[in-house]
């Protein structure tokens, strides 16, 4: 046996860990740093919601350029993408924070990126100290999050494509559009069946929040290395998900030809490792609910993903 002041675990004959007798965890220290980061984060995304999406009335001067940024247009604007934003971010990480407590695996609260540029934030995470021993750990570990931000981004979407205007031609020169998942096509249709042919939707700044809160489970469910995809694929096939992996990473990098992004995800899979690490119980089984939970999973990543995310109008 080898011991911590939060784990007992338990070594065969063979060397080979057999099982853990965890202790509850210890209560998450420096709250208040967590709270420092989602507020900074809550800042810079209202800033860049606001200076992106802000309509400001014809005629108004700014003498400064802090007028500017504090005009109520852009403010309002600002909030209704990223209060949406940082929700479903907190859903995906709390769910993956809950799954560990469950578990009584030692978790941080979410920690919240902050960055002056792009939507004002690189995400969130938590960070996992204690080992990850068994198949019903990392599964449970792995889904809570994709599941939970999916669930909290379905009534944002419908929400945001109902606050959302038709338009019978889409902008031309120099535009950005945005590459529509299943989810979103799926609700644009019950909510704006009057998007005429050939039509699109000026989408709101809440629509755009739950587009991303799309985008980021479909990149977390991809099934490499320590993504969430990568465990959830472990946890259903075991050793089977290092031979499905590297031809996916060629899928990957073959749509990156309509996508550049796809290839800076593709190098964060290898820095990452495709390859999902052994753990004691990879020859395990999991239980019929959760084998449902993984092929749900893998569903919602088809129902999120979207072959060219982003596309600039020549």
């Amino acid at each position: 046996m080898q011991g911590s002041d939060l784990e007992l675990e338990i070594i065969g004959p063979d060397g080979v860990p057999v099982g853990v007798v965890r202790r509850p965890p210890p209560p998450p220290e420096r709250v208040w740093l967590h709270g420092l980061l989602l507020a900074v984060t809550l800042v810079s995304t209202t800033l860049a919601g606001g200076i992106a999406f802000g309509d400001v009335p014809t005629g108004f001067k700014a003498r400064t350029f802090w007028d500017l940024l504090f005009h109520p247009a852009i403010v309002r604007a600002g909030l209704e993408f990223s209060l949406p934003l940082l929700v479903i971010l907190l859903a995906h990480e709390m769910g993956h924070y809950i799954a560990c407590r469950y578990h009584r695996l030692d978790a941080t609260l979410p920690f919240f990126l902050p960055v002056p540029f792009g939507i004002g934030t690189l995400g969130a995470f938590i960070r996992i100290r204690s080992p990850l021993m068994t198949k019903r750990e990392l599964f449970d570990v792995g889904a809570s999050g994709p599941l939970a931000g999916f669930l909290v981004s379905l009534p944002v979407l419908f929400a945001g494509i109902g606050l959302s205007t038709p338009i019978a031609h889409p902008p031309k020169g120099g535009v950005m559009i945005f590459g529509e998942p299943l989810a979103f096509k799926g609700l644009t249709w019950l909510v704006h069946p009057d998007v005429p042919p050939g039509g699109d939707l000026l989408l709101h700044p809440t629509g755009f929040a739950a587009w991303f809160g799309l985008l980021v489970t479909a990149l977390n469910l991809l099934p490499f290395g320590q993504l969430d995809g990568g465990h959830i694929t472990y946890a259903l096939i075991g050793r089977w998900q290092r031979r499905v992996a590297w031809p996916l990473l060629a899928a990957l990098i073959v749509l990156g030809f309509w996508w550049t992004g796809w290839w800076m995800w593709a190098v964060i899979a290898l820095v990452m490792r495709v390859r999902h690490p052994w753990i004691p119980d990879e020859g395990g089984e999991l239980d019929p609910r959760r084998r449902l939970l993984g092929w749900i999973c893998v569903i919602v990543f088809i129902l999120c993903f979207t072959p060219e995310p982003i596309k600039i109008l020549p």
